[in-house]
């Protein structure tokens, strides 16, 4: 009897350290900025926007300034994050299916036939392993909130959400720019259930149209080369004030210490002077204005705080995220963990696609490529598909020392250029079907 007592505590005891283990697994809150350059921030060095949240989060993160999407469009990049896969294979490359302006049809059928074909392009998200369905399979709730091309909330895996099925997110785009409730709420009653969560922050900020509140414009009037530049500053100012209240809702609830934050931006930006609108060389472009971002995580006594040189893409997103769980990432995400210092050191390349922002045939990823690219070590590569840009040539750029991109070594390293395309056709070659 004396034996007895002692091994029924035991089982007790290893019960409920299970059930406690299940209750503090960690939640994980993804924020994903929209339409800004990789150097608008503090951390990256501006000398004038200011993101002093930003700055606090990147200083408590293993971040990565050399980080970058594979497509500079924002349904395409999204959904890559989603998945851990590039848009060739996920099979969400643009925007929106082909423009309907056949003269056969009146306004209203041509109207028709493209919502007939925008629900075509929604499908594969139902048969992705996306994040918040791998989350379920361990317990976990999720939201979606934000920008959201996918139909439905529920069609990406979400257990709740904002969005109700219109074009890039509709009633979830409220988030960050009128309200943050319905994203606390969530947590608050996540957190009374004790469940583990998922949130996907992705607020339409600083995203066109630039009209944050006069209070942060009037911080940048007088110091911005133009009144269009001021109003793109101010709202990077207003994303960074909500992110500053995510972040303090966290600790005001006890859960940022057992809370993976995870930041990213979707794809760059370059201000026109002239109007709210994107400059060239930036969003739906393969230059570093269009694809290249910060990448940040941060876990409490887990992951240390440190700035790593390493390439990282936001295709490493997912399985980062799930290796930090304790979960393992599909076969299907190409991407490593980039809390694996041996891995990211072992890295050599990484690789881009650009698609057009309408689709040319919605089955066939390859008939809206516009151009592939790779990075190894400081060298970039771009290689235009000449049946959609027949006017563009092949790119080298060294990013180091010309991280604007404005002197084209193609010609003058050939040898530099035919190894790079071989790595870049291993990797996707459309032309090799």
């Amino acid at each position: 009897m004396k034996f007895i007592l002692p091994l029924v505590s035991l089982c007790l005891f290893f019960l409920s350290a299970s059930l406690s283990g299940g209750a503090e697994r960690p939640n994980v809150v993804v924020i994903i900025g929209d339409d800004q350059h990789w150097r608008d921030y503090g951390f990256m060095g501006h000398k004038q926007v200011q993101t002093p949240h930003l700055d606090k989060l990147a200083g408590q993160s293993l971040l990565f300034p050399r980080g970058y999407v594979p497509s500079s469009l924002c349904r395409p990049s999204l959904a890559s994050i989603l998945t851990g896969q590039y848009p060739h294979q996920h099979r969400i490359t643009s925007n929106d299916p082909p423009l309907q302006k056949d003269p056969n049809r009146t306004k209203a059928e041509n109207e028709a036939e493209f919502l007939r074909l925008r629900a075509e392009t929604i499908k594969p998200i139902d048969a992705a392993q996306t994040l918040p369905r791998l989350f379920a399979k361990e317990g976990y709730v999720s939201f979606q909130t934000g920008k959201w091309w996918e139909g439905n909330f529920a069609r990406g895996g979400f257990t709740a959400g904002m969005s109700d099925g219109g074009r890039h997110g509709d009633k979830g785009l409220d988030i960050g720019r009128k309200t943050m409730e319905p994203m606390f709420d969530f947590m608050r009653e996540a957190q009374t259930k004790s469940q583990p969560f998922f949130v996907w922050y992705a607020p339409f900020l600083p995203h066109s149209p630039h009209n944050a509140p006069e209070r942060l414009l009037a911080k940048y009037r007088d110091s911005a080369p133009n009144l269009q530049t001021a109003k793109y500053w101010a709202n990077i100012d207003w994303l960074d004030e909500t992110c500053g209240s995510l972040m303090t809702f966290l600790d005001e609830r006890k859960l940022a210490e057992n809370t993976l934050v995870v930041f990213v931006c979707d794809n760059g930006w370059l201000q026109d002077p002239q109007a709210d609108k994107y400059a060239p060389r930036s969003k739906q472009s393969p230059y570093e204005g269009g694809v290249r971002t910060p990448i940040m995580f941060r876990l409490p006594g887990k992951i240390a705080p440190q700035r790593s040189e390493a390439l990282a893409s936001s295709i490493d997103l997912a399985p980062t995220i799930l290796k930090a769980l304790d979960m393992q990432p599909t076969e299907q995400m190409p991407g490593i963990d980039l809390l694996d210092a041996k891995a990211r050191d072992g890295r050599e390349t990484i690789f881009g696609e650009c698609f057009e922002h309408n689709a040319v045939d919605i089955t066939d990823p390859a008939s809206s490529l516009k151009w592939r690219w790779c990075i190894t070590g400081n060298m970039k590569l771009i290689v235009p598909n000449s049946a959609r840009v027949p006017d563009e040539k092949v790119e080298l750029y060294d990013l180091q020392a010309d991280p604007d991109e404005t002197t084209n070594l193609a010609a003058a390293q050939p040898e530099v250029v035919k190894k790079m395309q071989q790595t870049l056709d291993a990797w996707w070659n459309p032309s090799a079907k």
